[in-house]
This record gives structure tokens, sequence and C-alpha cells, in this order.
């Protein structure tokens, strides 16, 4: 099949549910506002743990679904079923042939949270009441495999597993199978549920999460002199990707246009970034985008929160595009959604562009001397957008970035 390099390819649909809100316009009105989702967590088994704090959901997935089919998923599963259908639905719930539908939807740890209850049942219990739904509750692929079952899609369905690239992964592979032709629409993003002792133990010795467990609303600062590590999230977001041409047949609107990607990888080191790798990631993506650096106006930053890191990414974008573009850093309030930060960081692009307004940056009080960027704090700021550049970078040397453009017909 003859690959069509430049096919335009629209964003017609957008689903959330972050710590934020239950849903696009909640999570967008709290980044607006520079509102943090981060907070203690309550429950007894946090209690001795030395990271106590995360983004945790706005609202819980399991009242959005029905009751049955609720018990039948796993939390990564029902975040994902949420968010799609909320994307399904803003995209005008699109006619397509269903060989021509696909979905795509990354991960860091899938359904971790049943993998480790049922395991607790299996020890204390034996094997006779573990569930019968523990393997297609734990798979990774269960929320890619739930979303396309919802909506009939048998164009395939996919879970890149890159770390916190995953999702955005996700969304360059969306873009990917609609300019081969395989596909007129993609749902793509991200979904991930691990807030659970072994990731906040394990993150904590690494010295990569916060310990601000007295100050939760403020652990998170990326660019911050002062920043200690990232906050976890959970959550998901996706976006319904389309064939221009489809969507103008039909007479959708779009939200912007998914103008490039690039995935690369460092082949440098399992946890630290490397800033060749970023660099290449985002100068491939312009370059598949036919934009030079001067035209990009916005970045979000991946932008943990983690003092090697966020040092790594600045030194990315000062050489790939230069200190010209506003740049924001959303974790600074939704923490960080691992497998789905991509997703929502695309998310919030996306919103930017439409919009022309991008949200600040949390909790930034002084910034690291070494960092040369035009980072917008404190409150949002009306800009007249051009192009946005979306970053995501992941343990295992995984790099990816998306390039969006305004979109305002199709």
């Amino acid at each position: 099949m003859q690959i069509q390099e430049q096919a335009k390819v629209v964003v017609t649909g957008l689903g959330a549910t972050t710590p934020l809100g239950g849903n696009v316009a909640d999570t967008w009105a709290g980044l607006l506002a520079g509102r943090s989702g981060i907070s203690a967590i309550e429950e007894e088994w946090a209690a001795g743990l030395p990271v106590r704090i995360a983004g945790q959901l706005a609202v819980e997935p399991s009242t959005q679904l029905d009751r049955v089919l609720a018990r039948r998923l796993d939390r990564c599963e029902q975040v994902a079923l949420v968010a799609a259908r909320e994307a399904w639905a803003d995209a005008g719930a699109p006619e397509v042939v269903p060989e021509r539908l696909a979905v795509v939807i990354g991960t860091g740890t899938g359904g971790v949270l049943t993998l480790l209850g049922q395991d607790d049942v299996l020890e204390a219990a034996g094997s006779r009441r573990v569930s019968p739904h523990t393997v297609p509750m734990l798979m990774a692929n269960g929320p890619a495999a739930w979303v396309a079952i919802e909506l009939g899609a048998q164009g395939g369905a996919h879970t890149p597993v890159s770390a916190c690239a995953s999702g955005a992964e996700a969304i360059a592979l969306g873009l990917d199978l609609i300019r081969l032709g395989r596909a007129d629409v993609v749902v793509a993003g991200g979904a991930e549920t691990s807030i659970c002792p072994i990731t906040l133990a394990g993150f904590a010795q690494a010295k990569a999460h916060s310990t601000r467990n007295e100050d939760p609303t403020r652990a998170s600062r990326p660019f911050d002199v002062d920043r200690d590590g990232f906050v976890i999230g959970e959550g998901a977001a996706l976006l319904v990707l389309e064939r221009a041409e489809h969507a103008a047949a039909r007479g959708a609107r779009a939200h912007a246009t998914l103008a490039g990607a690039a995935v690369t990888s460092d082949a440098h080191h399992i946890t630290a970034p490397h800033p060749d790798g970023q660099i290449r990631a985002i100068r491939r993506a312009l370059a598949e985008a036919r934009l030079s650096p001067a035209e990009v106006s916005l970045v979000q930053a991946h932008a943990t929160s983690t003092p090697p890191g966020d040092l790594t990414e600045a030194r990315s974008i000062t050489a790939a595009i230069g200190t010209h573009p506003a740049v924001t850093a959303t974790k600074s309030m939704t923490g960080h959604l691992l497998g789905a930060a991509g997703a929502v960081g695309a998310l919030a692009t996306v919103l930017a562009l439409r919009d022309g307004v991008i949200p600040p940056t949390a909790n930034l009080d002084t910034l690291d001397p070494e960092v040369d960027l035009d980072i917008v704090t404190g409150t949002a700021r009306r800009a007249r957008l051009t192009a946005a550049v979306s970053n995501s970078f992941g343990f295992g040397s995984h790099n990816a970035t998306l390039v969006l453009t305004p979109s305002p017909s199709v």
C-alpha cells in the first residue's frame, strides 16, 4: 500500500480523567487556574512509606461505568474506557469502517494493581479464590483491548510500553497508521494507575520521587532550584486522530493538527537521560512537520521535577529549538502520570493551540540558574500560537516528541 507521507491528520476528539477532573473541561480549567491535583494518600497502607503523596484521580472511574463492567476491569482499564467514551463523543461518534478504525493506548505498568492484589489473595486464601478475570485485568494490552471492543475497532489494537514516553509514542504510532494508509481514525493516548506501595517505595529508593509529604500541593516544582523529584499521578487521556479528508467529509470540527512526530532511543542508560536522543527527537519531529525551530511558539515540557531530568531537557530544548518559545510544565499540577503523561501533555497542547492560552507552571518560585527558557509562571498567558512541541521522555532511553499546529477548520 502506498505511503501517504504528507497526509494531514487532525485531532477531532478529546477525552480525559486526571487528578484535576473527571473529564477534559474540568482538567483544562484546573490547568489554566494553576490548581494542584496533588494530595496526601490517606489510606493506611501508605502510613509507613517514605512517600505519602500522589496525584490521585479527582473522580473515581468506577462511578462513571456500569457496576458489573467496572468489577471486571482493572483501574487502568477503567480510566481508559472513561477517557475513550468522552473522546469518541467529542469527535461526534464518527461513522468509520471497522477495519479502518484502530486503537493505540500506551501504558507503563498496565494492570499492576490487579497483579499485586490477586497475588495477595493467592497467598492468603489459595488459588481457588483468585479471580477468573485476573489475566484480562492485569495484561498491559487490556486498556487498548477494551476500548477496541467498545468502539468495534478492527484495524488493530496496539499497546506501546515505553515507560513515561508510552502515551506520546502511542499518538506517534496513530499518526503513522493513518499516514501509512492503514486507518482513517485512530483513538490514541495513554492510561496509568500505579499508585501503590511498591512503586512509591521503588521511586523513593531511586531518589526520583519528591518527599515533600507535608506540602503536597507544592511538591512538584519543575525547573525550580529546589525541586527534589516528581510526584506520581494516575489517569488517562485519549485523542481521536483522523485523516483530514475523512473528517471534512463528515463535517467534523478539528481541535488541532498533528503535524509530525518522532521516536528515538538514547541507547545510553536505563534511567539517566542523554540530551542527544532528546535533541534528535525534537529535530526529527519538526522536520517531519516541515517546520523550522523559529516557527515553534510553545513547548509542553516533559519536566517531571527531577534535578537531572529537567536540566537535561532544558538544554535539549535550547539546542534543538532555541530560547524563544514559551514553555509550560503541567506536571506541576497533575503530577507525573507515567505511561499516560505524554497523552495528557498532548491534550493540554491541543487545548492551548485551540484556545490561544498557555497554562502556567505551578510552584516555580526560583528558576534554576542553569535553565535559560521562557517558562510561563503565575497565571495563564494569552498568546498567538503557531506551532507547538510536546516532549515525553522515559526510563529505558525512550524519547517521543509530537508537533501540533492550530487547525481552525479541516
